[in-house]
């Protein structure tokens, strides 16, 4: 599948390098050229410029900074309707640096933001809680992405990717339960500064609740 990942950061360098693994065919861009191109040679990727990602991706990858989404959209011609269509996947967590709160208003999720800025795209929240070494150091069991979207398509497309990389993808619902999914990022990001194990804070479930 093409991927066309908007951003040079490390996740975005991680998940491009092992979607490059699983054999998919990716596009890397980013505003400043020299970052673009130390991320493609790291990862194997395909160096484009942002307008050009979405004539090359049938999957996108938003994948910076939090106060970034506006330009990068912009320059990628979102706006215009450039993503219309493709499910465009936000690993987004809006939230002040050590300290998990979110910057969205009560009730929004960046998630929402994100839907504005690209219309006709088919946004799935997902791969936001783990850090960008969970995708290229081999663990001993997958982990649990959880996800949520409003197109179904676009979610089974997003899951199968999850699972590419080792992933369990776990789908919660539409994307009005994004703001639920950025809450838990804030929750585990203020645990680990805390220097707490977040997993000790949540309850262990020896076998699936039975059905009310």
């Amino acid at each position: 599948m093409r991927i066309g990942i908007l951003g040079t950061g490390t996740l975005a360098t991680a998940l491009a390098t092992a979607w490059t693994r699983a054999g998919h065919d990716i596009s890397i861009a980013g505003r400043s050229p020299q970052r673009t191109d130390a991320a493609a040679n790291m990862s194997g990727a395909h160096a484009r410029q942002l307008p050009d990602i979405a004539d090359h991706a049938d999957v996108v990858l938003l994948c910076v900074h939090w106060e970034g989404i506006t330009d990068i959209l912009t320059a990628a011609g979102a706006p215009a309707g450039t993503l219309a269509g493709k499910p465009l996947i936000d690993p987004t967590n809006a939230v002040d640096h050590g300290i998990g709160v979110l910057r969205t208003d009560p009730g929004r999720a960046i998630a929402h933001h994100v839907a504005d800025l690209a219309p006709g795209a088919h946004v799935v929240k997902a791969l936001h809680l783990f850090p960008s070494t969970q995708w290229t150091t081999p663990a001993p069991a997958p982990v649990t992405v959880a996800m949520c979207g409003d197109d179904p398509e676009a979610v089974e497309i997003v899951g199968s990717l999850v699972r590419d990389i080792g992933g369990i993808p776990a789908v919660l619902g539409g994307l009005d339960r994004a703001r639920q999914l950025e809450e838990v990022a804030g929750f585990v990001i203020t645990l680990a500064f805390a220097a707490v194990d977040p997993q000790s804070a949540i309850p262990a479930v020896a076998q699936p609740l039975p059905q009310p």
